[in-house]
Order: C-alpha cells, then sequence, then structure tokens
C-alpha cells in the first residue's frame, strides 16, 4: 500500500497536477449509498468539466462511474450518455512505459468507440468523450477488488474545447 502511494505522490509531482494543465489523479470505487430525502440509492462518479467527484444524484451527473460487473475481477468505467464513449489505446508493461506514452498521447483521430471501457487493469490507457463530444485520457494507475467493494485510481487528462488534442508535455 505504501508503495502505492509513493508512486501516486510521485505521478503528482511529475506531471504538476495544476489546473493550467488539467491533468490530475482521482480514486473510484462503487460503494453504492442511500439518500433518506429522496429515498434513493447513489454512487459517487467523476465529472471531467468540473474536475470533481459528484453524486449521480446531483446535476450534472457525473461522465463516468465504477462498476464491478458482478464479479470480483473485471471491474469497468461506464457513463449513462447514451454513446459509445470508451477506446483502449493500450496496454503496457509497466507503469514507466504506461506514463510514457499517457504523456505522448496528444492528438488522436476518431476511433471505434465501445460502450464501456471493462477489464481495468493499472498501466492501460483510454480515451473517453463525453456527451458534449469533449474528451478526456486516462491512464489507469491501480485497481482493488474486494468481496463487494472494488476501486480504480486513475490520471487523467481533459480537453473541453471539442478538439482532438490534449495539453502535451
Amino acid at each position: 500500500m505504501k508503495r502505492y502511494l509513493i508512486i501516486l505522490f510521485a505521478t503528482c509531482l511529475l506531471t504538476g497536477c495544476s489546473k493550467e494543465d488539467n491533468i490530475s489523479v482521482v480514486t473510484l470505487d462503487n460503494e453504492i449509498k442511500f439518500n433518506q430525502e429522496f429515498q434513493t440509492y447513489y454512487v459517487y462518479g467523476f465529472l471531467f468539466s468540473k474536475a470533481k467527484k459528484v453524486s449521480t444524484l446531483d446535476t450534472p451527473p457525473p461522465d463516468i462511474t465504477l462498476d464491478d460487473n458482478g464479479t470480483q475481477n473485471n471491474i469497468m468505467l461506464q457513463t449513462n450518455n447514451n454513446l459509445n464513449s470508451f477506446y483502449k489505446v493500450g496496454e503496457f508493461k509497466n507503469a514507466a512505459s504506461a506514463q510514457q506514452e499517457f504523456d505522448k498521447l496528444t492528438s488522436f483521430t476518431v476511433p471505434q468507440w465501445v460502450v464501456w471501457a471493462d477489464s481495468l487493469k493499472a498501466n492501460q490507457i483510454w480515451l473517453f468523450r463525453t456527451n458534449s463530444e469533449t474528451y478526456a485520457k486516462i491512464r489507469i494507475v491501480d485497481t482493488k477488488f474486494g468481496n463487494e467493494y472494488s476501486e480504480c485510481t486513475f490520471e487523467w487528462a481533459y480537453q473541453p474545447d471539442g478538439t482532438l488534442t490534449f495539453p502535451g508535455k
């Protein structure tokens, strides 16, 4: 666990984690909560345009949420935007090569999108498109599986203008 915290801290130092380059690290989990006032269940997901975790009860709702697909060894990112929104850029042998490829990914052509990002593992890179045709790149840093609990830590960069380019290093 200490090793992962050190890696996350080092990633933040190396990438700067600043608003200027719009790159950061976040951890999502699939913990279901209950809202007494509305008598409904919700989870927290991530909203790229606000660069923060938000509830599925919020307006606007999150762009992505985490689910475990009913199994303990297959977690996935999903969206509720009625678009095929994910594309796996690649899976890399270690954190250093994944980081290098993530940093080099400054532009892309429109790929064949899929419904969700499944079988998440560390050192994968994914593209995500929002309902408003803006894009994010995601580097999976770590995943954890439990009986009924899963989590995914990822680094992300968002481009809010609808172009097919990301901030470079």
